[in-house]
């Protein structure tokens, strides 16, 4: 991944979301043209949404006046609708979902949205116009706005938000402005203060580095002070510490590295090549710019959500670090709290842990019916689930 971070690397290394046929048709054959054609036809076969009342498109839809685009696969409209907002900024996840989310969609109208600025949505829309755009405020009103069209079209009055990374403080923020839209707000790699963030995975690396020896950690990782606590904060010095800290099992708890997860974009029937490339484009583009702009963005005055709250934690994941989150947790009033560690995973439960991780959800998904907002975790989550 060389210099690239958890935050740029998703980018750098993505493919885009795949959008119905008759926008992939539209497109230069030469885009598609890497050799996997037919491997992408197989996977995209073998994840045919074939049942009778079920939902499989690609939409491109003006959401504060950026056109993004939207995918919405799930086996039965009738289920709860679920919007995964992805992380970053600028690093999608519906290139890899292929590769994790095909059984939620049993029990969950899955959403994957590309944000203004990234993977199949960065090419839609002139880069230099919407710069001024990304902000935190505006990331979190488009998914608000995005929410207000999937209840028209899905015919729901709320949804279930789960934001991952950088995605779930914009998944935390729309809990905060309008509970009123969700069953449920889940977090994952839940990022609760910027700073604090980069001062505790950096620490945390650091002490890893000096019981390893590595020397060449130490140093490049000390030589980054004064950040991230005062002058400039930028993705260099963010991709810095965290190139380190991935050889730790920051991104994939028992690996050195997640090439397996970033190499699994590449037989994404919803991304070509060059949505590939226009991935990495985005996602250098949103993260030099949104980064610096994040730096005090914090929810640790937070004590009070009116909406039951979720926390899903990889317990080796020091890239948006888990003990934050789970202290945050503590303090916090909601209708409902439920905490669930995944002891093999860093940042990417979703797929590192996937049995455990549907059996989260699915511990959740109850709310959506429910008069009493709770949580009850089945005998397969108990384990490593607990309610409050």
């Amino acid at each position: 991944m060389s210099k690239i971070t958890l935050f740029m690397a998703i980018a750098a290394c993505s493919p885009a979301i795949a959008q119905p046929q008759s926008m992939m048709s539209a497109r230069p054959a030469a885009a598609s043209a890497d050799g996997l054609e037919p491997a992408r036809a197989i996977i995209a076969d073998v994840q045919k949404i074939v049942t009778p009342n079920g939902i499989d498109e690609t939409l491109v839809l003006d959401i504060g006046g950026a056109r993004q685009v939207v995918n919405i696969r799930g086996a039965d409209k009738a289920n709860p609708v679920l919007l995964y907002i992805h992380g970053g900024p600028g690093s999608v996840e519906m290139p890899m979902a292929w590769s994790f989310q095909r059984p939620w969609e049993d029990f969950f109208t899955v959403v994957q949205w590309d944000q203004r600025g990234a993977g199949r949505s960065y090419a839609l829309n002139d880069a230099a116009k919407i710069a001024e755009t990304l902000t935190f405020e505006r990331y979190r009103d488009d998914a608000i706005e995005l929410i207000a069209q999937l209840r028209a079209r899905l015919g729901k009055r709320k949804v279930f938000v789960l934001g991952h990374s950088f995605g779930s403080a914009v998944g935390l923020a729309v809990a905060q402005k309008r509970p009123d839209l969700l069953h449920a707000y889940i977090g994952m790699g839940q990022l609760i203060d910027f700073r604090e963030n980069e001062r505790v995975g950096m620490a945390h690396t650091l002490q890893r580095a000096r019981e390893r020896g590595d020397e060449d950690a130490v140093r490049a990782i000390t030589a980054l002070q004064p950040y991230p606590n005062s002058g400039p904060f930028t993705i260099e010095q963010a991709d810095a510490w965290r190139k380190w800290a991935n050889r730790y099992g920051s991104l994939a708890g028992q690996r050195p590295d997640a090439d397996f997860y970033f190499a699994s974009t590449k037989l994404s029937p919803l991304y070509t090549p060059q949505d590939r490339a226009d991935w990495g484009k985005g996602s250098a583009f949103t993260a030099t710019t949104m980064w610096p702009r994040l730096a005090d963005i914090s929810f640790t005055q937070l004590t009070r959500l009116e909406v039951p709250m979720v926390l899903l934690l990889g317990r080796y994941d020091s890239t948006t670090p888990s003990s934050i989150a789970a202290d945050w947790l503590k303090r916090l009033h909601a209708p409902a709290k439920m905490l669930c560690w995944f002891e093999n995973s860093g940042h990417l439960p979703m797929i590192e842990e996937q049995g455990r991780t549907l059996a989260a959800l699915l511990a959740v998904r109850p709310i959506a019916a429910a008069r009493t907002p709770a949580f009850a975790p089945s005998a397969a989550a108990a384990p490593y689930c607990r309610t409050s």
